[in-house]
């Protein structure tokens, strides 16, 4: 039976995690499939943690690693896709699932699906969400934001997606342990990181729709505009190194 492998990175979000976790234990996978979540908990507070630690006991099925500091969303990811590909099949996915409100977990069994009807065709599937008009300034703000960043990230990698950004990454087990050795940004920058690792190797990526329900920065997102510079910088850092990729297989 193929798996889906959730890695949920969180940081000091208890008051959100049981909520999530809750909603992927509800949704209705498509036949044969099931899902394990691996939670990483980069470096919360005492409370968060005693938290998290006594949601795993009422959830067996959960599996919960601890960084002894903050390092950031990337090196969380790591964590938890190191642990994913050590115990998957070659059949199985693995992908993100942030620890915050903001994504419907229901909408992954549309990602799942699409990986089904095109049997090996796609290696990965990178959600959008900005397929329907946003309803406020703050909404339409971000996705001119990322609008940038995804323009950017495209012109450099070759891709073809419309948000690079987005959480909602799903990646075959094979193609992640191709990329993972090449994932060595520790914060935000993981995400156009991800997306050069995956056109450097080849991968195939389609994307699904999404459904969004952004925060404020006063409900706790922490996402900003210096992430925004480094995404850039990273880009620019990939874009050498896919140079340098491409001279060394070409010899």
């Amino acid at each position: 039976m193929p798996v889906l492998h959730l890695v949920i990175p969180f940081l000091n979000e208890q008051d959100t995690l049981e909520t999530v976790v809750g909603r992927v234990e509800q949704v209705i996978w498509p036949r044969g499939w099931s899902v394990r979540m691996i939670l990483v908990d980069d470096g919360s507070s005492e409370d968060a943690a005693t938290s998290a630690a006594a949601l795993r006991d009422r959830h067996p099925d959960l599996q919960l690693l601890r960084h002894a500091s903050n390092f950031g969303k990337g090196a969380a990811l790591r964590t938890g896709f190191a642990q994913a590909i050590e115990h998957a099949d070659a059949a199985d996915l693995v992908g993100v699932q942030d620890a915050d409100l903001e994504y419907a977990p229901s909408d992954l069994v549309q990602f799942v699906e699409t990986f089904g009807l095109d049997d090996a065709s796609i290696d990965a599937i990178v959600g959008n969400r900005w397929l329907e008009l946003q309803p406020n300034v703050i909404r339409r703000v971000h996705r001119l934001a990322n609008g940038f960043l995804t323009l950017v990230s495209n012109r450099l990698t070759g891709l073809k997606i419309h948000d690079m950004e987005c959480c909602y990454k799903l990646i075959r087990v094979p193609m992640l342990r191709k990329i993972l050795p090449d994932l060595d940004e520790d914060q935000f920058a993981v995400e156009p990181q991800i997306a050069a690792a995956l056109a450097r190797h080849g991968a195939r990526v389609a994307e699904v729709g999404v459904s969004y329900d952004p925060r404020s920065f006063a409900e706790g997102k922490k996402i900003g505009v210096r992430d925004g510079f480094d995404a850039v910088a990273s880009m620019i850092r990939e874009w050498r190194r896919s140079r340098r990729h491409r001279r060394s297989t070409s010899q």
